[in-house]
């Protein structure tokens, strides 16, 4: 039975997301993907679906009606069922930056460039590329009556540092700039969505003046501007870049800084390349995380 989920209410900017388009960065399109990778999975998989199917990213209250079929619908790994016709109101986020709603069966948006995810910078992907508002209707995927719910049995710990690899620009900093990022007290602006995170805090000083080779960019690369401020660069980052990069968030990590409001601590600390590839591992098994998330380097 043909089911959909109709947005009746959006108090906040929502959209669709899914695991991402990696490996088009050569086209010109950024990976995109979840802004928190770790509740993306947890609230796909309580409602049996994979870890990286589509579903619904908040940032603020939305209200939700489902129609055509009954929904098995959860928020951030509590799920419950929506009867057909019943409306369902989705708080605010209190203690994350977002929520994401799942349902059944995925939203079944059209796949383009090999995600369903929106890309809002490039105008693609989720419904019509666009900001979901009132009166939008998303189709449902057939519910798979045999998948089997996973509960949620892991939480996110957004208060502990945050792990870096150092590079690959150490020759642009003076040690000095690079022992301020790692002791450094910064704080999470205003100034943030998708494209990066820029932190308030300590001036990140160096002496490149905006000469340097226009080169690919990565999730979790920490540019430094001009100004010295520095910028986490987030799912929807451009494909591009020539601020010099002190240093890289490592996989494992991106969903605990992302989770972070306006305002949140932040503090580094640095690790190895190997330690960062085994925290992956263990990372993702903890919270299940398969499909088409990319790892590190």
């Amino acid at each position: 039975m043909t089911g959909w989920l109709d947005i009746t209410g959006v108090g906040a900017p929502v959209t669709v997301q899914d695991a991402g388009r990696p490996g088009k960065m050569h086209h010109g399109v950024p990976p995109g993907g979840p802004l928190v990778p770790e509740l993306l999975a947890l609230a796909n998989l309580a409602v049996g679906n994979a870890s990286g199917a589509a579903a619904l990213e908040a940032f603020g209250r939305l209200e939700l009606r489902a129609r055509g079929r009954s929904v098995r619908v959860s928020m951030d790994g509590h799920a419950f069922t929506l009867a057909e016709g019943e409306r369902l109101t989705v708080p605010a986020p209190e203690s994350t930056s977002v929520r994401y709603v799942a349902v059944d069966g995925g939203l079944a948006v059209p796949e383009v460039l090999g995600g369903r995810g929106t890309l809002l910078v490039a105008r693609l992907g989720g419904h019509e590329g666009r900001l979901l508002r009132s009166g939008d209707s998303l189709p449902l995927g057939d519910a798979n009556e045999r998948a089997e719910a996973r509960a949620p049995g892991a939480s996110l710990d957004a208060t502990a540092p945050i792990r870096v690899t150092l590079g690959p620009d150490n020759r642009r900093f003076e040690p000095a700039t690079v022992a301020t990022l790692l002791s450094g007290a910064f704080t999470v602006s205003a100034a943030t969505d998708r494209v990066g995170m820029r932190l308030q805090g300590p001036s990140l000083t160096h002496g490149d003046e905006g000469t340097g080779t226009s080169r690919p960019m990565v999730r979790g690369a920490i540019q430094v501007t001009l100004s010295g401020t520095p910028i986490v660069l987030g799912p929807d980052h451009p494909t591009t870049g020539g601020y010099p990069l002190i240093a890289t968030v490592i996989r494992a990590d991106w969903g605990r800084l992302c989770a972070r409001r306006p305002g949140a601590a932040v503090r580094f600390q640095e690790v190895s390349l190997e330690e960062a590839r085994e925290a992956w591992r263990h990372h993702a098994e903890h919270f299940g995380i398969r499909g088409r998330s990319t790892p590190p380097p």
